[in-house]
């Protein structure tokens, strides 16, 4: 799924920092799991604090036969969106096949939920597109099958990590850090202390021989809570944040990367 801060446009960048062999790999902000999808690791725990989101993992692992029976019969048209949209789902896959269908055909593809938590994008017109790809749900399944699936704060997530573990972590962050201020964004849902939080359980874990990547802002506060242990790497990408494909402009964003005691 298309998701917001997803990493697709930067893989060229982060498999590279992937080793050869590793043990498991470990994200703690799954979100649309662009780089586990690439991978498909024998052994790999995934979680994101969006339990919508975890539970459409665990259903399309476990049950895609019975999400795309619910797929399939959801149109494509204006008013069942917004039927479907306002729709509380009690099923677990119906659960499942909602969010995959709302993301689908959601305008730009953005998941956003007002106060209440209510999924709140409007209807994206594209017509052209089928809500159900039975094909991508079943390779999503197959690449799913092993993983541990873990709805939870990114502390817990990375307990059981250790020497020669991957883990990645790509917390929500902005993108346009000179316009908004980068330490007042996101401030509920990932505030700056949790920044902090995050870059002290990198080094911890580099020195327990996990090999560390950290997807982060480009601004200088972020930078320092890096210094030293990580290697950094800036990147640019397109931004797809903007409704109008005009205002949209690249971005630049840094990678924070240490290999660990064992492989240095």
């Amino acid at each position: 799924m298309k998701w917001p801060g997803g990493k697709r446009d930067l893989l060229n960048h982060l498999l590279p920092l992937i080793p050869k062999q590793y043990d498991r790999f470990v994200e703690p902000f799954v979100g649309g799991g662009a780089l586990f999808f690439a991978l498909q690791p024998s052994r790999a725990i995934l979680a994101d604090t969006n339990s919508d989101l975890m539970n459409c993992y665990l259903q399309v692992r476990d049950r895609p036969s019975e999400v795309i029976a619910h797929l399939e019969i959801m149109k494509n048209t204006e008013s069942d969106y917004y039927s479907i949209r306002s729709r509380v789902c009690i099923c677990p896959f119906e659960q499942a096949a909602r969010l995959i269908y709302l993301m689908e055909l959601s305008f730009n593809g953005i998941h956003r939920v007002n106060l209440k938590g209510e999924f709140n994008v409007p209807y994206g017109h594209k017509t052209h597109l089928k809500p159900c790809d039975p094909s991508r749900i079943k390779e999503a399944s197959a690449a799913l099958a092993t993983a541990e699936l873990v709805v939870g704060d990114f502390k817990d997530t990375v307990a059981s990590a250790g020497r020669g573990d991957v883990v990645y972590f790509d917390p929500p962050y902005t993108v346009a850090h000179s316009n908004n201020g980068f330490v007042k964004y996101n401030a509920k849902i990932f505030s700056w202390d949790d920044q902090r939080r995050l870059a002290a359980l990198a080094r911890l874990l580099s020195e327990r021989g996990c090999h560390v990547i950290v997807s982060n802002a480009d601004h200088e506060s972020i930078r320092a809570l890096y210094e030293g242990t990580f290697t950094i790497h800036l990147l640019s990408r397109p931004s797809r944040i903007s409704a109008s494909a005009a205002h949209r402009r690249p971005v630049t964003e840094c990678v924070f990367h240490t290999l660990g005691p064992s492989t240095c």
